[in-house]
């Protein structure tokens, strides 16, 4: 009776487990599925391009300057999108303040607030927006439900890249430019001088996105050689995974220095070929792609492994110089923060045996935290306890 009952036990535990195994594997495929399907919609040309004609713009409200209800040929437009909550799109607000006032004849700059929360009203919006004064000084309005996200943002594949997003319309009516405001001072002479190369923009913007998509689906093929974070001082399988990327940079060159591939290659390379770490790295300091060079890939990488593996003086070396050079890059830097940026800097600098180096990045993160308005006192005391360590040597 004993045995019976036993064996009926084992019946029913083994029932359940293949049932959960059912369930577990139809979630499992479901997750697939989604991952599937969402490849391919990243991967999907986008609907609305560099060279087509502007989409409509279907605003709620319009909160300050002339209302613009349709683009009128011989002008050149600029709509940047933005939210209340977006630091970045705030800080690009007196830039672009200054754009509008020096082509004030023939430009006409918009800002469109989009993806608010839902608890944020018009009149906070129009408070916000009243608050900033002369540093907003362009035509504001609000979206239109969420019609304008899907004709623009979405249309665009720009969605990824999150807000400030910007968009400039030629004399026209097409779409002549896609980015971040930052680089409006670059684009917007030529697009107002009618010098502006539409078919090469479309074929540059088409090739960030294709190469865009292929490295991120790079980085999700290799996650499997990346080491598991439950087993402190794994290293991951570093020779499969250069194996992989020389397959991957064989069919597509253009992704060898791309900031994910370069992530997963330098990290492999520092547990492997030293040398050859560091002279990929150096390639990849002064390599565009899709993006600025990978910086962040370079000094992430040294972080992540600093003390697990031991490096020469040069490859931490080459991490503080990652760290200036994206410095340097960062386009609102009131709002970054850069004292953290240069209180790592200094980390490597130090470990480098650059004492001096270390001791000005130092004081440079120091110098920069205290003009900040309400810093932390807990930093401070942090950075300048390291520059006392560092001048003691």
């Amino acid at each position: 009776m004993m045995v019976h009952a036993r064996k009926l036990i084992e019946r029913n535990l083994n029932m359940k487990f293949h049932i959960k195994a059912i369930i577990s594997n139809f979630w499992l495929l479901i997750l697939l599925c989604n991952l599937t399907l969402l490849s391919f919609a990243q991967n999907a040309p986008p609907s609305v391009n560099i060279g087509d004609p502007a989409p409509p713009l279907r605003v709620r409200e319009w909160l300050k300057g002339t209302p613009v209800q349709q683009f009128e040929k011989g002008s050149v437009y600029v709509v940047e999108f933005w939210a209340t909550w977006c630091k970045p799109c705030k800080a690009a607000m007196p830039h672009l303040s200054s754009l509008a006032a020096k082509y004030r004849d023939s430009v006409i700059i918009l800002g469109v607030s989009i993806y608010e929360d839902k608890s944020t009203s018009v009149a906070k919006i129009k408070a916000f927006v009243d608050s900033m004064g002369n540093q907003m000084n362009y035509q504001v309005a609000i979206q239109d439900s969420n019609f304008i996200v899907a004709d623009w943002i979405e249309a665009a594949n720009a969605k990824d890249n999150g807000i400030p997003a910007t968009f400039v319309v030629n004399a026209e009516g097409r779409l002549a430019w896609i980015g971040h405001p930052k680089d409006l001072d670059e684009v917007l002479p030529k697009i107002v001088n009618n010098t502006w190369d539409l078919k090469e923009a479309l074929t540059k913007r088409n090739l960030n996105l294709h190469l865009s998509y292929l490295d991120r689906e790079a980085s999700y093929d290799l996650t499997q050689y990346r080491p598991d974070p439950l087993k402190p001082g794994d290293l991951g399988k570093p020779d499969s995974a250069l194996a992989m990327i020389d397959r991957i940079t064989k069919k597509e060159p253009m992704l060898k220095y791309t900031p994910r591939i370069a992530s997963t290659t330098f990290s492999s390379l520092l547990k492997t070929d030293l040398q050859k770490a560091y002279q990929y790295a150096k390639v990849v300091m002064v390599t565009a792609t899709y993006e600025e060079p990978a910086y962040s890939s370079i000094y992430n990488v040294i972080n992540s492994y600093s003390d697990i593996l031991k490096f020469p003086a040069e490859i931490y070396k080459l991490g503080a110089e990652a760290y200036k050079a994206y410095i340097d890059l960062i386009p609102y830097p009131e709002i970054a923060n850069t004292p953290k940026l240069y209180h790592k800097m200094a980390a490597l600098y130090w470990r480098a045996n650059d004492q001096q180096k270390a001791i000005d990045a130092e004081q440079k993160a120091i110098n920069i935290l205290k003009s900040k308005k309400d810093f932390s006192k807990a930093d401070l005391s942090v950075y300048e306890s390291q520059l006392q360590l560092y001048k003691k040597r």
